[in-house]
């Protein structure tokens, strides 16, 4: 699904986002439970209070070699995706989801309201 939304702060292609309670998106982060709730990917770049194009389904290639099978949720780097096994303790989970390739991940995006032990 593809949607043109406003940005709160710069935004690169590839980077996951969250809806602020302002209306605008911003760059998911794991190391706060607001911030962590990613619900799409950056398709487009975008400069503040600019508009972008984001995915919220379907698959999506993040400009990066994935492990096929592997679990990627927001990272702890605001605006970056990783592993699951990189969150850290008392990181925020929130899945992006599960490399279909080498290239590709089918966008499954889910915050767990739940911190990484």
């Amino acid at each position: 699904t593809l949607k043109n939304v406003r940005a709160g702060e710069a935004i690169v292609q590839g980077e996951p986002v969250y809806l602020h309670t302002d209306g605008k998106y911003y760059k998911a982060d794991a190391s706060a439970q607001a911030t962590a709730a990613a619900v799409g990917i950056a398709l487009t770049p975008a400069a503040t209070d600019g508009y972008f194009v984001m995915q919220s389904a379907g698959s999506v290639n993040l400009g990066a070699t994935l492990a096929v099978g592997e679990l990627y949720v927001v990272s702890a780097t605001a605006g970056k995706v990783a592993p699951f096994s990189d969150l850290a303790t008392d990181d925020w989970v929130s899945v992006i989801g599960f490399a279909s390739s080498t290239s590709l991940v089918l966008l499954q995006p889910s915050a767990k309201n739940i911190q990484a032990a």
